[in-house]
């Protein structure tokens, strides 16, 4: 979710692709069920899916974690594969691992790839440009990247949060101004008191 990769783009992913040092994953190719029940590797497509991004830190443990116990060993080693360390298949891993674990955590049938949905949505909110997400999603257009910096209702109400606090101190700066004054309050407006000081 957080590195905005697709399923077969995970799929696809080697030990070799992704850097711990620098918090970082490359992703330049893509697993492909091929129609019969083979596998294939194939460049990702559009040409912008060929990127690198970060890794956030809170995740680089269970990574390591994840390498230890599970990856196939070697540079060329495949990050996630099935049970018999095969490629992942998307219809065996929705029936076994993906639906019991939405069932587990009380959650409704979502999709996979909804989980790159919400990634992007929360850098969006986080700040992250239209620039910005296209190079993260491995898009070339706009449109594409446009549909994660649709407003939630979160990010409206911080907006609306910091447009009170920005609010609330310049009217507190100017109570202190007025406070300030010594004697008696003026009245009218100032063009009405200039017309009084001239006559």
């Amino acid at each position: 979710m957080f590195s905005s990769l697709r399923w077969s783009e995970l799929g696809g992913l080697r030990r070799c692709d992704i850097d711990l040092a620098t918090c970082t994953v490359r992703v330049t190719r893509q697993l492909i069920e091929v129609r019969g029940g083979g596998f294939a590797f194939g460049s990702s497509k559009p040409r912008a899916a060929i990127r690198s991004g970060p890794i956030p830190e809170v995740l680089i443990s269970i990574i390591r974690w994840h390498l230890a116990c599970f990856a196939e060993q070697g540079d060329e080693g495949l990050i996630f594969t099935s049970p018999a360390g095969k490629p992942l298949r998307h219809t065996n891993f929705r029936r076994r691992v993906w639906l019991p674990a939405l069932k587990a955590a009380e959650l409704p049938a979502i999709y996979f790839h909804d989980l790159r949905h919400t990634g992007n949505t929360l850098a969006a909110n986080a700040g992250a440009s239209l620039r910005e997400l296209m190079e993260r999603i491995g898009h070339d257009s706009e449109r594409a990247a446009l549909i994660y910096l649709h407003s939630s209702d979160e990010r409206q109400h911080q907006i609306a949060d910091t447009l009170s606090k920005l609010v609330t101190e310049e009217l507190n700066r100017g109570s202190k101004r007025q406070g300030g004054q010594s004697g008696a309050k003026r009245s009218g407006t100032p063009r009405a008191r200039n017309r009084e000081q001239a006559s």
